[in-house]
């Protein structure tokens, strides 16, 4: 019984400190803008892993088997 109470004014305690010490800490600085070329390449390599995601994902078909499907 006592011993959830103390635990509790403990979790209390250190959460405070926690707040203060957030409260206390320097922030970082904001990020500059990102330039278009930068904006550009994350975007192209960001397509380029998804294509690459999809190529895995999708199963291929046997190449002996699409080739005897359209042969006809």
């Amino acid at each position: 019984m006592y011993g959830d109470e103390i635990h509790l004014w403990l979790h209390r305690i250190r959460a405070e400190r926690l707040q203060h010490e957030a409260h206390e800490a320097p922030r970082p600085h904001r990020r500059t803008r990102r330039t278009r070329p930068a904006r550009a390449l994350r975007a192209r390599l960001g397509w380029t892993l998804v294509e690459v995601g999809l190529r895995l994902a999708t199963p291929r078909l046997p190449q002996s088997g699409l080739t005897a499907r359209f042969d006809h």
